[in-house]
């Protein structure tokens, strides 16, 4: 058995496929680990992809997506 907690992620919603493209950009200039992957179906319908990153650094890419002026839908635990 393996005591070690899972790796907690969030994911950022984008109101649509460039925006994500372009917060992808951003969070990695600002040394922010992310990835798009699809958006799960449980939490939209709307654009087809959004950001995965570690749930640690939410609170730093929200402040660098905040200062780019890059609205988002939302930031969910994933």
């Amino acid at each position: 058995m393996d005591d070690k907690p899972a790796q907690k992620y969030a994911v950022i919603l984008a109101y649509s496929t460039s925006r994500a493209l372009r917060a992808e950009k951003l969070l990695l200039g600002a040394g922010i680990s992310c990835k798009l992957i699809p958006v799960p179906r449980h939490l939209s319908s709307d654009c087809g992809v959004c950001l995965r990153i570690d749930k640690t650094d939410e609170a730093r890419a929200r402040q660098v997506l905040e200062a780019a002026k890059i609205e988002i839908e939302g930031i969910h635990d994933f």
